[in-house]
């Protein structure tokens, strides 16, 4: 199969972000965390470093959930019933992305602690 051109690979991609904006609820509520953060970053002083930090947990958040995605619409292909083995699959791959909202809270944590403390002082 030939590969499309690059223009076209790009608004495939896009069309699946939009995808996911339209059908997911929770990417819905990962990508308003990602607009407060965006938010956060331009009020808040922010150093390259804690912002780049920012941007990586709250990017891999919404990588994680369109993997999660992918994996359950594959999952249901395959077996459209209930399976024991398939909801096994589909909890794994939930797992990761609590994985990763769990850290991104963390980080969030840690990098806006010291920006809050200080705009409250």
């Amino acid at each position: 199969m030939r590969k499309p051109p690059i223009h076209r690979s790009f608004i495939n991609a896009l069309r699946g972000v939009f995808y996911m904006l339209q059908s997911e609820r929770n990417f819905q509520i990962e990508f308003l965390a990602l607009l407060i953060n965006l938010f956060l970053i331009f009020y808040l002083p922010l150093s390259g470093l804690d912002t780049i930090l920012i941007l990586v947990v709250s990017f891999g958040v919404l990588s994680a959930e369109i993997f999660n995605t992918a994996i359950e619409k594959i999952c249901d292909i395959i077996q459209p019933d209930f399976d024991k083995r398939i909801g096994f699959i589909k909890d794994i791959s939930a797992g990761a992305v609590i994985l990763m909202a769990i850290v991104s809270i963390i980080v969030g944590i840690i990098v806006y602690w010291k920006y809050i403390v200080d705009v409250l002082s």
